[in-house]
């Protein structure tokens, strides 16, 4: 099970929620099946929509992030609840290239960094909240921090990370977000800047056996923080019969027939890879009067 836990500042001015997510990462690589790099850039990208689905208030509220670069994966789309419980998509699983520079996954040339990164907050509205800036580095965790900063004007710091093994499997995966308040003193922006250079990377601290509060401790030492939650988290579809039936209902009459003389259909979601069927006479009693 994938763990998430955030921290609170003494004053109250300065959050850090922290994430393992070597299941989810996991989950994400059996589902879609992906290449190396493709499992490290919708994992990073599932990660970050969780921690920021976290810190939705409401129960029902969801967040949608989409990453639509000009690199090979093509678009990858992530859904978070308020618990942080996420779901991913990637429009092409497998994408091989060399090491970067670094030796290591080249996520910014499977993403690309150019195009947009696109979030939708449903929390219970009559219309969503959408917002949409430019990708800037295609590393993700740099995205995130961006959008943050751009749309929502919160000064953040999101570092997330995953390591796959040779045989695809996921080695380790989590990431932390740090979000300041508008009142948040100087002195705490310096200690956090403090604290983020003297830490080495995600994958090192979890691969380490460093825990995910501990990470969310170190990422605030030195503003006395405590813990304010720590909760279970899992790779989540929520997918139904129900909800595909809709699906099938927004398609008109005219489709729905077509759909009924091809011995009926079957009907996959993209997150979960779950298969629906639907006999003729079940497509045929979707039509509306």
């Amino acid at each position: 099970m994938g763990r998430i836990v955030r921290v609170i500042s003494k004053d109250a001015s300065v959050v850090c929620s922290a994430i393992d997510g070597k299941d989810i990462v996991s989950r994400i690589e059996e589902i879609h099946k992906t290449s190396a790099v493709v499992t490290a850039a919708l994992g990073r990208l599932a990660m970050g929509t969780s921690l920021m689905g976290f810190g939705l208030k409401g129960k029902d509220d969801s967040i949608t992030v989409k990453m639509d670069g000009d690199g090979p994966t093509g678009a990858l789309i992530c859904v978070s609840d308020s618990m942080g419980n996420v779901k991913a998509y990637v429009q092409n699983p497998v994408v091989e290239l060399p090491l970067n520079d670094k030796g290591k996954l080249d996520v910014r040339g499977a993403v690309g960094s150019n195009g947009t990164l696109s979030v939708v907050k449903d929390m219970g509205l009559k219309e969503p909240y959408c917002g949409q800036v430019p990708i800037v580095s295609g590393e993700i965790a740099e995205d995130i921090t961006n959008y943050l900063a751009v749309s929502e004007q919160v000064p953040s710091v999101c570092a997330l990370g995953v390591l796959v093994n040779p045989d695809l499997t996921v080695n380790c995966a989590g990431g932390f977000l740090i979000q300041l308040l508008p009142f948040a003193p100087e002195s705490a922006i310096d200690q956090i800047e403090k604290n983020i250079n003297g830490m080495e990377s995600v994958t090192k601290l979890i691969c380490g056996g460093m825990t995910t509060e501990a990470i969310a401790m170190k990422a605030l030492e030195g503003l006395e923080p405590n813990v304010l939650d720590d909760f279970e988290v899992n790779y989540r579809c929520n997918c139904s019969r129900e909800r595909v039936e809709n699906a099938l209902i927004s398609l008109g009459r005219a489709e729905l027939e077509d759909l009924s003389k091809d011995g009926g259909t079957d009907v996959e979601c993209h997150f979960c890879d779950k298969k629906y069927h639907f006999t003729p006479e079940e497509i045929l009693g979707l039509i509306k009067e």
